[in-house]
């Protein structure tokens, strides 16, 4: 399996595509775009009858062997094995039984046949659904940097999870160091004190005075500065890491093999959406061969990815411009991940794809509604990749969080609230609408509060985390002062 630059020239791409392990280390390909498999592996209809049975871990080799062809399968196996077990895949509501990895719940079965389903996903060590990429990457990148003999900085921004999955993964690995940036005051108290009071040497979190977009733009520039970046060993964890999205793959397959009994069976899922790496893993897997039926983003109040996907016009909010919201996890107002999509919208077709981001950066977004004056007509084109959307506002999910609790008894986080709201804007008739959850309630407290009148339970261990100790360094979004707070701290 080979891989290409998202903006590779179409005459070079041949010449610089990579293997799985050449990318794993890093995030953006040398030329600013994201790497992508110069074509998709198919899944055939024996496979998915083949795959029913099997455990989460032996589901995860299968599927990624097809992409990293490059790691001997008995290494590949070995690592699935190591990173989906009932240990760490432990944290489960108050009642249930960690009997499955990403168990589906049936909330609601209609008259026309639909069902609306939830997918946990947050049973993991920081309780959100970035766990299950995040530790499967801290067991590759460990593997990756012994067979080198080498060491990594990974350097990535958060808006709530990710930081937090990614240093729970990385803490105590050998060679490994992580700097993470996330926006100050602007994460729940209980995400915040998740990562900040980590006190293990190898972390380095740095809250930045700005939003999240601000923190990402930070990652994109050092990323972009190739010879700082070879000097510091610089990795990343962000979505843009194609390896942490392959990962996701894995439970939009579990999710469609859990909910169905035959292959001409097909399913929509539902998922609140960002970065768009999420729901980018959903399109992979319906590109290769997963039978879904439609692929629905929910966002929240910045609704730039609902905007496109309704209108075909992609404009980025400025920092100013970006709320700060109940479900601070999709507080996002440029996906990075977008771009991989669009790249497949308009051919594959690698200059168009980086002349539209450039002006991205230059004019702050395009717009493919194919009227007068925009830059194309690819828009038309979106209902062939199943794509729908939806939004979703602060009195949507503190009503949708009271509604599931009473009619279904469970508390959901506000992320999960967006989506089960979108879903239920989307659902059609016998089909079985799935909502990604996003994390344990017990996150995002203050919502809970608020919509329920009591705080959301807690799994063991984390009954008190907002008065641990933190440890943390505040800084502006300059890029010359971060890369001299990473040389600092590297001793490179």
């Amino acid at each position: 399996m080979q891989y290409v630059s998202t903006r590779a020239a179409s005459s070079a791409a041949a010449s610089t595509s990579q293997q799985f392990s050449d990318i794993l280390l890093g995030g953006l390909a040398a030329d600013g775009g994201l790497f992508l498999p110069t074509a998709y592996p198919q899944v055939t209809g024996a496979e998915l009858d083949a795959w029913r049975q099997l455990s989460y871990a032996d589901l995860a080799f299968e599927i990624l062997k097809k992409f990293a062809t490059d790691i001997p399968e008995a290494d590949l196996r070995a690592l699935t094995a190591k990173t989906y077990t009932k240990e760490v895949y432990k944290n489960v509501r108050k009642g249930e039984k960690a009997t499955q990895i990403t168990p589906l719940r049936v909330l609601e079965e209609r008259d026309d046949g639909a069902k609306l389903v939830l997918q946990a996903l947050s049973n993991g060590p920081t309780l959100a659904f970035k766990d299950m990429a995040m530790q499967l990457l801290g067991n590759l990148f460990e593997y990756a940097l012994a067979r080198q003999n080498a060491e990594l900085n990974i350097f990535g921004a958060t808006s709530g999870d990710t930081g937090s999955a990614a240093e729970y993964a990385m803490r105590g690995k050998k060679g490994i160091r992580v700097f993470m940036l996330s926006p100050h005051k602007k994460m729940s108290a209980f995400q915040t004190a998740q990562m900040f009071s980590l006190q293990d040497p190898n972390i380095f979190n740095i809250a930045i005075e700005g939003v999240f977009d601000d923190a990402q733009d930070m990652v994109k520039a050092v990323s972009n500065d190739l010879e700082f970046k070879s000097k510091q060993k610089i990795g990343t964890v962000n979505s843009i890491n194609w390896a942490r999205v392959v990962a996701q793959v894995v439970y939009y397959f579990r999710g469609y093999l859990s909910a169905t009994t035959s292959n001409d069976q097909k399913v929509s899922f539902t998922v609140p959406s960002g970065n768009f790496g999420n729901i980018c893993a959903g399109h992979i897997a319906r590109m290769m061969g997963l039978p879904i039926d439609k692929l629905v983003a929910a966002t929240n109040e910045n609704d730039v990815l609902d905007e496109f996907f309704r209108t075909g016009v992609y404009r980025v909010r400025k920092s100013a411009e970006t709320y700060h919201t109940s479900s601070p996890s999709m507080d996002i107002s440029k996906a990075s991940n977008f771009e991989r999509f669009v790249y497949d919208l308009v051919g594959r077709d690698s200059d168009r794809t980086r002349a539209l981001f450039q002006k991205v950066d230059t004019h702050g977004g395009f717009d493919l509604s194919g009227k007068p004056g925009s830059d194309g007509d690819e828009f038309k084109l979106v209902a062939n990749y199943g794509f729908k959307s939806g939004k979703s506002t602060h009195d949507d999910r503190v009503n949708t969080i009271r509604d599931v609790a009473d009619d279904y008894g469970i508390v959901i986080d506000t992320h999960t609230a967006d989506g089960i709201k979108v879903a239920k804007e989307n659902m059609e008739p016998g089909v079985t609408m799935i909502v990604l959850e996003t994390a344990l309630a017990a996150k995002f407290n203050e919502t809970i509060l608020e919509a329920l009148g009591e705080d959301a339970e807690r799994p063991e261990g984390f009954e008190n985390i907002e008065d641990l100790p933190q440890k943390f360094v505040v800084m502006k979004p300059d890029v010359a002062a971060m890369k001299a707070y990473i040389a600092a701290n590297t001793g490179l």
